[in-house]
């Protein structure tokens, strides 16, 4: 069993609408529950930032507080993962997880059929 994050975009070519953040995030949402039934306990750093971020006062999408939580939540995850699954489409912080995850030694994946199911 693997912990595996996520990583797609999420602001990236959003101009920082609310509709079109939430397209991505449903995007990456719509890769966990494949994860879990392959055995694996999916991950998405925002499920873990946006709450923090809301918390520290942030006052919009991208202020400093926002940048002083969203990546570094990500980071931080990483180093307890023992994967990442790279979706689709061009983001620069989920392409700075992959280059993490490599130096940290971790799988990566770019495809589901990619991803080993739990119990071999």
């Amino acid at each position: 069993m693997m912990m595996i994050l996520i990583a797609g975009p999420y602001r990236s070519g959003t101009g920082n609408d609310p509709r079109r953040i939430q397209k991505n995030m449903d995007r990456l949402e719509a890769m966990a529950l494949p994860i879990f039934n392959k055995g694996h306990v999916p991950i998405i750093g925002e499920w873990v930032a946006n709450p923090l971020i809301r918390l520290a006062g942030s006052n919009e999408i991208g202020d400093a507080i926002f940048k002083q939580i969203q990546y570094p939540t990500a980071h931080r995850i990483l180093t307890k993962c023992d994967a990442v699954f790279r979706i689709s489409g061009e983001s620069e912080g989920a392409d700075k997880d992959v280059e993490i995850a490599k130096r940290l030694g971790l799988a990566v994946y770019y495809a589901l059929d990619e991803i080993p199911d739990a119990d071999g």
